[in-house]
């Protein structure tokens, strides 16, 4: 697994964009992970799928509206990461009004997840291999701080705890 002190994995997600700008093409674009966090102070949270309750009740919910504060505290950007497509990631960007405060990121085939060593196993629910629930922030590429919730929990990847770690 993925600790403290650890580069970002040198992985390419996929990100939905409805309006072209920024070198961005409308429609699904790559995301090449160790480049774009190069510099910068990142506030990353993945979860087990888009549209699931915790994750649509409380997870993106607590970071959009965290967003001007982690700002303040000296983070870059937000980023949400889950085991969906593009497509839906984008779909999801629009229902939880994320546009512009969290980049809703896809890691569709769960390279990212597999890569960090936190996959959970939900084929059993007919859900197949997805992301644990977790949060870090990252510095220049690499792992500041590690928030691993366990099994069915949200209780130390939310806003809250990760504002807390930024400002140190």
């Amino acid at each position: 697994m993925i600790q403290v002190g650890d580069q970002l994995p040198d992985v390419t997600l996929q990100e939905y964009s409805e309006v072209e700008g920024n070198g961005c093409s409308i429609g699904p674009n790559p995301v090449k992970v160790r480049d774009v966090a190069k510099g910068k102070t990142i506030a990353l949270f993945a979860l087990p799928g888009a549209f699931t309750p915790t994750c649509s009740a409380k997870h993106v919910p607590g970071y959009v509206e965290k967003f001007d504060e982690l700002k303040k505290a000296g983070v870059d950007e937000i980023w949400c990461l889950s085991v969906n497509d593009a497509f839906v990631m984008g779909a999801w960007a629009r229902d939880q009004k994320s546009g512009g405060k969290v980049r809703m990121l896809a890691d569709g085939s769960g390279d990212f997840a597999k890569a960090t060593g936190l996959t959970l196993d939900l084929t059993a629910r007919g859900m197949g291999v997805r992301s644990q629930r977790y949060s870090m922030v990252v510095k220049d590429g690499k792992v500041a701080s590690l928030n691993v919730e366990g099994p069915g929990k949200f209780e130390v990847s939310d806003a809250g705890t990760l504002l807390s770690q930024v400002r140190g």
